[in-house]
């Protein structure tokens, strides 16, 4: 079964891919279907219903999916090379990895209150919402790639300062379509 490792890598790295792109879009459908419901009649209606489809169709058929199947391959690669588990820099990655299950299980109970029509969010809160993929993605892929728990610190004051900029971002965006609604 070792000679497969390579295989099951790739997979686990593209269905995380996968995962990745339905965790960044459904915020942002989130935020469209929050912004549907203060128009009116009947753009609000046309506009929910179908932001409402597109992001039933998003969780179950790509974003639920792909975080089972990156489940199933990255413990294939455990199982494959146990030594992975002794890795101090995987136990730092497997702690994002559950911060990630945080978030998907928070998604899902946003998605879930929207799909009922109970909006609680502002699309603002939901565009914040957004980052977090973001910023645990960060963290991950340098783990991954640097394999290194002394160089996780400057990663992290990395992370931080990503943060930082994206809040900075979102300040100025929304400065900006204060000033033109239309932008």
């Amino acid at each position: 079964m070792a000679e497969y490792y390579f295989y099951f890598k790739s997979l686990h790295i593209i269905f995380v891919v996968t995962w990745f792109a339905g965790l960044f879009y459904m915020p942002r459908l989130f935020v469209y279907q929050i912004e549907a419901s203060e128009k009116s009649s009947p753009e609000k209606e046309i506009l929910g219903k179908q932001l409402s489809l597109m992001a039933k169709r998003l969780w179950k058929i790509i974003t639920g999916p792909s975080m089972m199947l990156t489940v199933f391959f990255g413990s294939l690669m455990f199982y494959i090379n146990p030594a992975l588990f002794k890795a101090p820099w995987m136990h730092i990655k497997l702690a994002f990895v559950v911060l990630l299950f945080l978030y998907h299980w928070k998604t899902w109970r946003i998605h879930r209150e929207l799909q009922a029509e109970n909006f609680k969010y502002s699309s603002r809160q939901m565009r914040l919402w957004n980052e977090g993929a973001t910023l645990i993605l960060f963290a991950v892929v340098f783990l991954a790639v640097t394999k290194s728990t002394t160089n996780w610190l400057i990663g992290l004051g990395g992370l931080i300062g990503m943060a930082v900029l994206l809040m900075l971002g979102i300040k100025l965006y929304k400065k900006i379509q204060d000033k033109n609604p239309d932008a």
